[in-house]
């Protein structure tokens, strides 16, 4: 029998997002084997997902490297796959449709377009939006693209909270990729100063820095979670996002999951996209939305955090 492939390499954020599409992908091809192409980072998180059947490590090397383009087509070609859903839908997985996976079935942004609509207007539309009409137009009944289930993502966290924090807590997100630099809002240490000025003990401040953070968030005077002093893994970081009072954070993976899981936060928006386009609003997530990060002051996010935390 032909197995189903879902191409999603990252980031943290995009595969929360992805992860509804997936448990719809799964529940209509109960019958066929769904396998997931993702980066490595990414890899052992998502091979505990319940809606896939295994997890195909994608390098991404160099295109013009033949021998990795080689060797990742007899790999893909052991699996038989009949039909590919394209989630990443970048310039990559294009050239993997035209050279390493071909002839076969594949569901994209391009091949969601109504008739005389362009691509480039396609993907101004929200990314659930755009998830959802993907999988209609395969004919998938689509209950959980806007309705992300991480239930699975959850762990017993009890150990780390005893350590860090012995009540409820406000999670901080001052990190960004470092090749997207304009995400970064400048003041969270100015902001951590003035929640603690605020809030007295009453909500200890943590923050949960990735494995190229920890130096970052040593310098920024607040509770600094690891695990057994390594930076906590991704069912530890959904965890303390579901555990805590509220979150603050820039456009980032931790932002998507706090606003999947529904919590109480703020995430922080310069131009570089809109809130709307990447789908994390909802009644208890909210946006603040400048056009330079480097505008937005202290005062006005400590407000927004003060109206939605009291």
């Amino acid at each position: 029998m032909s197995n189903i492939l879902i191409i999603k390499h990252g980031s943290l954020g995009d595969l929360i997002q992805a992860n509804g599409a997936i448990k719809d992908i799964k529940n209509f091809y109960q019958n066929r084997k769904v396998f997931l192409l993702t980066a490595q980072p990414y890899a052992i998180f998502m091979s505990e997902c319940p809606y896939i059947d295994g997890v195909i490590i994608d390098k991404r090397l160099p295109r013009w490297n033949l021998l990795y383009l080689n060797n990742l087509k007899k790999i893909l070609n052991k699996y038989n796959f009949s039909k590919v859903f394209d989630l990443q839908n970048s310039s990559r997985t294009k050239f993997y449709k035209r050279f390493i996976i071909k002839n076969v079935e594949w569901s994209s942004s391009e091949s969601s377009l109504e008739p005389g609509q362009k691509k480039k207007d396609f993907d101004q539309e929200p990314v659930l939006d755009r998830m959802e009409i993907q999988l209609k137009k395969s004919g998938i009944e689509t209950e959980f693209v806007k309705n992300i289930d991480l239930t699975w993502t959850k762990i017993d966290i009890s150990r780390l909270l005893r350590q860090y924090s012995n009540s409820e807590y406000i999670l901080i997100f001052p990190f960004c990729s470092k090749k997207l630099p304009q995400k970064k809002w400048p003041f969270f240490k100015e902001l951590i100063l003035k929640l603690k000025q605020e809030y007295k003990n009453k909500y200890p401040i943590l923050l949960a820095p990735g494995p190229n953070e920890v130096d970052e968030a040593n310098k920024l005077n607040a509770k600094v979670v690891l695990d057994k002093n390594e930076p906590v893994n991704i069912k530890t970081l959904i965890s303390l996002i579901s555990n805590a009072k509220f979150i603050v954070a820039n456009d980032t993976g931790p932002a998507h999951i706090a606003s999947h899981l529904d919590k109480k936060g703020i995430v922080l928006f310069g131009k570089h996209t809109s809130p709307k386009k990447v789908s994390i609003e909802n009644y208890n997530f909210k946006a603040i939305s400048v056009k330079d990060l480097k505008s937005l002051s202290v005062d006005e996010v400590l407000h927004a955090i003060k109206s939605k935390l009291n």
